[in-house]
């Protein structure tokens, strides 16, 4: 059928008409300065070799899971990883989902009730905030990181004895790469008994002893509700886990649909997941190489004068703003026809007049990667 709907012509043409139209393109070769992949785990052949000696020690050598967990699809290697993960990450009780972004639909769409409320900070991920859609709550925004603007924000409710207030935020923000103020978060919400969720993708195999998180990090485990931890980033390969109590476990298993409704992993997809949890166990190599990294980054750029540009962070993620899809788009090409892999995050994914190059720093790049990258971003500012 050749006819399209004329609504979703006009939206396309607008995205065309700003610069802002998204295409799918296949990766190209070059230096890594755009994946997830903090850790260069994704690549790993051990880490493949183990995953394939776990499937066949427990005689799971099928390609797929057949089915939903709740049916036919909860295969001996999921109990295996969900009571490691609990333990590695000091939690009572874990459960996988099949990304990240399954498991904020699944828990935001079923655990906050009718006459409850969400308090979430502005920058919280597009997965949350569509979790959140599907819900009966009251959702409300809080200026980012900004304790006082959320206790103003909640002062004005009129709360019943059965509403219950779920404060949102993630660890390591995606898009600016700074952090949450979690110990005081944490501290505010058990005064006033909220339910505070942290979303601890981008901390994860990261912060923390062994990568455990930035909550471990704090030692705020007694005092966070949820965690949603996710695998696509450092851990380098698929799935997610929420940490909580038993009780909220055996509540998301009967109650989140992305769970319920939807085949499970393969086998080898958990064989991989605790793979790499059991390395980070073992070693920080890889993390104490990536935080050697960022620190060599920002020092590269205190040297070449164009920090300034740069969101505060410490972490892996690093954001130059350079306001303009246009002129955000024109320095990444620059990046590209130098085989370096750099992506510009445009608007509407963030606000008009923050379009930014992301950087993503990982253990693998060297120190000449490094100092070349910052050379040619340097040069490229003085084009805009």
């Amino acid at each position: 059928m050749n006819r399209f709907p004329s609504k979703l012509k006009k939206s396309l043409d607008a995205r065309l008409q700003d610069n802002s139209l998204r295409e799918l393109k296949t990766a190209a070769g070059g230096v890594d300065f755009y994946s997830n992949d903090y850790l260069g785990f994704a690549n790993a052949e051990s880490i493949f070799a183990e995953a394939q000696k776990l499937c066949e020690k427990y005689n799971l050598k099928q390609n797929g899971a057949t089915g939903s967990r709740l049916i036919s699809g909860n295969h001996k290697l999921y109990e295996i990883t969900e009571n490691f993960l609990a333990e590695f990450h000091q939690a009572e009780a874990a459960l996988i989902f099949n990304s990240g972004y399954d498991a904020n639909l699944g828990f935001f769409s079923s655990v906050p009730q009718k006459a409850d409320f969400i308090f979430y900070d502005e920058l919280i991920h597009a997965s949350i905030r569509d979790g959140i859609l599907l819900n009966h709550a009251k959702a409300y925004k809080f200026q980012h990181n900004n304790i006082e603007d959320l206790q103003r924000k909640i002062s004005r409710l009129n709360l019943s004895e059965n509403s219950a207030v779920y404060i949102v935020t993630e660890a390591i923000f995606s898009m600016d790469g700074d952090k949450a103020p979690l110990s005081e978060l944490a501290k505010f919400c058990e005064k006033n008994n909220h339910f505070l969720i942290v979303d601890e993708a981008h901390s994860t195999g990261v912060l923390g002893i062994s990568g455990m998180g930035l909550v471990c990090e704090l030692q705020l485990q007694e005092k966070v509700f949820a965690r949603i931890h996710t695998f696509g980033k450092a851990i380098g390969c698929h799935g997610a886990v929420v940490l909580g109590s038993q009780k909220l476990k055996s509540y998301l298993v009967n109650f989140a649909r992305s769970f319920i409704y939807t085949t499970g992993l393969p086998p080898h997809a958990i064989a991989t997941i605790y793979s790499v949890f059991q390395r980070l166990k073992m070693k920080e190599t890889e993390i104490e190489l990536l935080k050697a990294n960022i620190q060599f980054f920002k020092k590269q750029l205190r040297i070449a004068k164009i920090d300034t540009y740069f969101v505060e962070s410490e972490s892996a993620i690093q954001c130059a703003i350079i306001p303009g899809n246009e002129n955000v788009k024109k320095i990444a090409s620059i990046f590209q026809q130098n085989q370096y892999l750099v992506k510009p995050i445009l608007s509407p994914t963030v606000p008009k007049g923050s379009e930014r190059l992301r950087f993503c720093l990982h253990s693998f790049n060297s120190e000449e990667e490094i100092k070349k990258l910052v050379n040619i971003l340097k040069t490229s500012l003085t084009q805009i």
